[in-house]
C-alpha cells in the first residue's frame, strides 16, 4: 500500500483525479490537502469522504510549517501538486496571492518532500507558461519550447516549474513536471469559461467574450488528463516534462456558440467587451513525447466530451447553483468596496 498526498484536491482536476485515482488503486491511503478558497469544494468529495483509506486536510502549501509537519506525520510516498491559483483575471488583480501559493507552496513541499525522501514528486503544470503562439502561427509547444510567461499567473507556474526542475538536478529528487492545455469536465469552478458560459446561458443572460472572441484554445477532457498523470507516475521518466494535449483548437468565440447550440439559445445572447490584459492569442499543445514514450493518447473526442460535461452541469444543478450564488456573493462584496468594473467573468 502507497500513501499519497493531492494538494489541491478539492479543486477541479485534483479531485478528477482523487476520483480516479481510489477506483484504479483501491489499496492505497489517499490523503486530501486543500486551503478550501473560493474554488476548493468539499463537496467534490462526498463520495469519498466514506471510505477508510480516505483522509481530508485543511491547509495552506505556503506555510512551511504546517507542509512540515504533515508531511512528518503523514510519510508520504507519492506527492501529486495540483494545488495553485489559476485564474488570469485574479492574478492580474492580486499577483502576490499567486506568487505565495505557486512559487512560495511548491517550494515548501519539495523541501518537505526532499527531507522525507519520496518516491516521487509530480507537478501539475500548464501550457501557459510557454507564452502565446499567435494567431498567424502552425506551430505547437513542445516540451523544449522555451517558457515565455505573459500574466503573473504563468510566470509564477513557469517559476515553479523550474524550482521542480532544480531539485532534480540539485538533489536528484524523482520529480515529473505535466503541463496541460485547457481541462473541461465535471466539478470545474464556474468561474472559468464553459461552466460559467453554461450557467449565463442556461439563466438566459448574455455572456461577455473577451476581445473578438478568436483566442485559440486546445481542450482536453479532465479524465484523460488524470490517466496522462497516472502514466508518467507509472512508466514516466523523472526529470522530465510531459506536454498533455487534447488536439482539439477551439476559439472562445466556437466554444460560446457551441454551448448556445446545446441548450437552444439564440447568439444574440454574445456581448463582446474589452479584451483581457495581456490575453494570448493561441495555445497549442503537442503531445507526441507522451504518446510515443508512454503510450498515451485522448480517449475522449471532444463531442463526447462536451456532451458528457453538459449532462453532468444539468444533472447537478444544486451543485452549481450553489457556486454561483457564491461567486456572485463575493462579486457584491467587491463591487461595494471598489468602483472597478466587473464586466469581465
Amino acid at each position: 500500500m502507497k500513501k499519497i498526498l493531492i494538494t489541491g484536491g478539492a479543486g477541479f482536476i485534483g479531485s478528477n483525479f482523487a476520483h480516479y485515482y481510489a477506483v484504479k488503486y483501491p489499496e492505497d491511503y489517499i490523503v486530501i490537502l486543500d486551503k478550501l478558497t473560493y474554488a476548493g469544494n468539499r463537496d467534490n468529495l462526498n463520495e469519498l469522504e466514506s471510505k477508510k483509506n480516505f483522509k481530508f486536510v485543511q491547509g495552506d502549501i505556503s506555510n512551511s510549517k504546517f507542509v512540515n509537519d504533515l508531511f512528518e506525520k503523514e510519510k508520504f510516498d507519492i506527492v501529486f501538486n495540483f494545488a495553485a491559483e489559476t485564474h488570469v483575471d485574479r492574478s492580474i488583480e492580486h499577483p502576490s496571492i499567486f506568487v505565495m501559493t505557486n512559487i512560495v507552496g511548491t517550494h515548501n513541499l519539495l523541501e518537505a518532500s526532499r527531507k522525507l525522501d519520496i518516491t516521487r514528486y509530480h507537478q501539475i503544470s500548464t501550457d501557459e507558461v510557454y507564452g502565446d503562439l499567435g494567431t498567424d502561427s502552425k506551430d505547437l509547444f513542445t516540451e523544449t519550447t522555451a517558457l515565455d510567461p505573459n500574466c503573473p499567473y504563468a510566470a509564477s507556474k513557469a517559476s515553479a516549474d523550474l524550482l521542480v526542475k532544480s531539485y532534480f538536478e540539485t538533489y536528484q529528487m524523482p520529480a515529473t513536471i505535466s503541463r496541460c492545455s485547457n481541462n473541461y469536465g465535471p466539478y470545474q469552478f464556474p468561474e472559468k469559461l464553459i461552466p460559467y458560459f453554461f450557467h449565463l446561458i442556461s439563466e438566459n443572460k448574455e455572456v461577455p467574450v473577451y476581445g473578438d472572441g478568436q483566442n485559440v484554445r486546445d481542450w482536453l477532457y479532465v479524465i484523460d488528463h488524470c490517466r496522462a498523470i497516472d502514466m508518467i507516475i507509472e512508466k514516466g521518466r523523472p526529470g522530465e516534462v510531459y506536454n498533455v494535449g487534447g488536439n482539439n483548437e477551439k476559439t472562445n468565440l466556437e466554444i460560446t456558440k457551441i454551448i448556445l447550440n446545446f441548450l437552444g439559445k439564440s447568439e444574440d445572447l454574445i456581448v463582446f467587451v474589452d479584451d483581457r490584459l495581456a490575453h494570448d492569442r493561441r495555445y497549442a499543445i503537442d503531445s507526441s513525447k507522451l504518446q510515443s514514450e508512454l503510450g498515451w493518447k485522448p480517449s475522449v473526442t471532444f463531442e463526447e466530451g462536451i456532451a458528457k460535461t453538459f449532462d453532468w452541469y444539468e444533472n447537478h444543478k444544486e451543485w452549481r447553483d450553489k457556486l454561483m450564488r457564491n461567486l456572485e456573493e463575493r462579486k457584491h462584496k467587491k463591487v461595494s468596496k471598489t468602483p472597478l468594473s466587473t464586466s469581465r467573468p
